[in-house]
């Protein structure tokens, strides 16, 4: 995990601090700022793989700093992990709609935050797809999966890796109706308890960037969602 760097904002200074020790013991190369607009600043001259962000921040909040990192082209792709110490359902479900790839409440341990770290980079990379094809295609349509890349009509169209891994994922299992608790096991590695709402509004946002194809991803009432074969 050497390779992987890792931008922590957390204003709480001794949790910043535990955070970089146990992270750099495993092998990861850590930046740690304590407000969110640092936090901006520094994502783009650190260039992290993943992104673990505090939600109660002084100034800018959690939420807004996800919403700054996902509207930006050099860290729309970034995965963020979200810290909280909040027990409300609303913020984590706002985090994950912003974005989020996953959430960790605090107080945490150290060894499974690693854990979630790993399988968020994991999604992010592609690893877990092996049984799938390197790319598919189909009319206006290209889709590469080993360079997490998918064009429209020709055009690039970025997608979150999270938006990325969701399409795959209903690619992978087209002409078949996918339930959203299938999507959220698969899609964020975890299955959080009554969070439909979050697969729905991906979902939205798939659509749009899919433009002309949208319909191409079909809406099974009650169930989930089916991807037209």
């Amino acid at each position: 995990m050497s390779d992987y760097k890792i931008l922590v904002v957390e204003d709480h200074r001794d949790t910043r601090e535990l955070l970089k020790y146990n992270l750099t013991s495993s092998g990861f190369d850590v930046a740690a700022v304590e407000d969110g607009q640092l936090g901006l600043d520094k994502s783009r001259t650190f260039r992290p793989d993943i992104i673990l962000l505090d939600l109660m921040l002084p100034g800018m909040d959690g939420l807004e700093v996800c919403r700054k990192l996902k509207q930006e082209p050099v860290t729309a792709n970034v995965p963020v992990i979200m810290l909280t110490a909040k027990g409300e359902e609303i913020d984590r479900i706002v985090g994950l709609e912003l974005g989020a790839d996953d959430y960790v409440v605090k107080p945490f341990s150290p060894r499974e935050l690693v854990l979630r770290i790993k399988a968020v980079l994991r999604r992010a990379a592609g690893s877990d797809n092996t049984a799938r094809p390197s790319a598919w295609e189909r009319e206006g349509i290209k889709v590469d999966f080993e360079a997490h890349q998918i064009e429209i009509d020709e055009e690039p169209t970025p997608l979150t890796a999270t938006e990325f891994k969701l399409l795959s994922e209903l690619i992978s299992g087209q002409g078949k109706v996918q339930t959203r608790d299938h999507l959220l096991d698969t899609v964020w590695d975890t299955h959080f308890e009554g969070y439909s709402r979050t697969v729905d509004t991906h979902v939205r946002r798939l659509r749009q960037k899919l433009g002309p194809y949208a319909e191409w991803i079909e809406t099974v009432r009650g169930v989930g969602y089916r991807f037209r074969s």
